[in-house]
């Protein structure tokens, strides 16, 4: 008689496929990928994963919305361990960079590759509106600090679209000895700290 799966068997399953599929979506894209080959790195049946996902897309909406879940926590952490907004700041900037260099793969998933209609995945949904949130709560804390002026959720797009981009430039090893990514982003934020400082720092 076979054994009756619980609840814990079926997530611990459903972690180790979204997990299988991260590693063959990162290496083939989602043209690349096929649920036979995820359920042959499982060592089940071609049909098993069609228990847990509808079909690949479903399957690529977890695993992006995992790789957004363990990003928050990341930033999250880093933000919590701050003394005050200027440490919360350069920590949570710290983490990203750190993420994004220890996942490559991931990150490509969570940023690099879109879905039609991904408002439907309300997990991922749910993980992206997190990430977005972890990005704008350090500048909100810089503003209220009196350190920034302006919108924190627009400053925070633009902290991230600046950071994001030097990230990518370095994982396609676009960057150089003349400007390495290291200067690249203190120069950035900077330039983008000192457009966004206080009027009466400015006259100072």
């Amino acid at each position: 008689m076979p054994r009756v799966l619980t609840s814990t068997d079926l997530a611990d399953f459903r972690e180790k496929l979204i997990s299988a599929a991260s590693n063959i979506f990162a290496e083939k894209g989602r043209e690349g990928f096929t649920m036979r080959e995820v359920a042959g790195a499982l060592g089940v049946s071609a049909m098993t994963p069609y228990r847990y996902f509808k079909d690949k897309e479903e399957i690529l909406a977890a695993v992006r919305a995992a790789a957004f879940d363990r990003f928050a926590d990341a930033l999250e952490g880093a933000f919590a361990g701050g003394a005050d907004a200027g440490e919360r700041g350069s920590a949570v900037g710290q983490a990203y960079v750190r993420f994004a260099f220890s996942e490559p793969a991931s990150y490509k998933l969570m940023f690099d590759m879109t879905q039609p209609e991904e408002t439907t995945y309300p997990e991922l949904a749910r993980a992206t509106t997190r990430a977005r949130r972890t990005m704008t709560d350090y500048v909100r804390g810089l503003v209220d600090a009196g350190l920034l002026a302006g919108n924190p959720v627009l400053m925070g797009h633009v902290f991230w679209a600046s950071l994001h981009g030097a990230v990518v430039l370095q994982l396609a090893g676009k960057l150089d000895a003349e400007c390495d990514f290291e200067t690249l982003i203190h120069e950035s934020f900077r330039a983008l700290s000192a457009g966004f400082a206080p009027i009466h720092s400015h006259k100072s």
